[in-house]
């Protein structure tokens, strides 16, 4: 049981790289604080635009959620961090990251935010308009308030698994927290840094978790 300890939970180890899983998990969440509104906001935009009845642009929408959902984030990006240079664009590691996850997460929640606005009843819609609000005023005001909360579990399912894939970005040795704790484990020769950064995820995720179960059941039984 004393190896077992001192070797998955030596807290003296820990105590030495907690500095270093410490900047991991900052790390984190800059990217997450930045990825996650804009994936929203780009998904929202994208949602919206499936709105317009001009075949060619609700093609092009559906082409391009469709690529990007099937495409695995970490293999995007690599292709924008090691690809797009030969095309004359060069990006560091942070917004390569950031645009990976953005690219990918609007993805989703294009799809989302799209269920959401057809689960609106049409005669919503037609008596926004009828009292003198606009198409965009319509959209704002009442479409888009309640397709938004007819999604809300979804909405925030997604964004926990945005902010979890996070970790991509040791792909590109961008040091958040499972690069720090690779780093950590290779500097100690033990798996415990790797175990805290479990531990830390799971800690950081958890609460969110609970509210998403929440969230669908009050869905289900309203």
């Amino acid at each position: 049981m004393r190896d077992f300890t001192s070797t998955f939970f030596n807290f003296d180890i820990l105590r030495e790289v907690w500095p270093l899983l410490a900047e991991g998990v900052w790390m984190t969440i800059a990217l997450a604080v930045v990825s996650v509104p804009l994936a929203v906001f780009v998904g929202l935009l994208i949602a919206l635009a499936q709105e317009a009845r001009h075949p060619v642009l609700r093609c092009l929408i559906v082409g391009y959620v469709d690529v990007m959902r099937a495409i695995p984030p970490l293999v995007l990006l690599i292709f924008i961090f090691y690809g797009l240079p030969f095309l004359g664009l060069q990006l560091s590691e942070y917004p390569a990251a950031v645009l990976a996850l953005v690219v990918n997460g609007s993805s989703y929640f294009a799809e989302i935010f799209r269920a959401g606005l057809e689960s609106v009843p049409r005669g919503q819609r037609e008596a926004a308009r009828s009292t003198g609000l606009t198409w965009a005023q319509s959209m704002t005001y009442v479409v888009v308030p309640q397709g938004t909360r007819n999604v809300l579990p979804d909405l925030v399912s997604n964004t926990v698994e945005l902010v979890k894939q996070t970790s991509i970005a040791s792909a590109v040795a961008l040091q958040e927290l499972l690069r720090s704790a690779q780093i950590a484990q290779g500097l100690t020769y033990n798996p415990t840094p790797l175990i805290a950064a479990a531990v830390i995820y799971f800690v950081m995720f958890w609460p969110f978790v609970r509210l998403v179960s929440r969230l669908q059941y009050k869905t289900a039984t309203a």
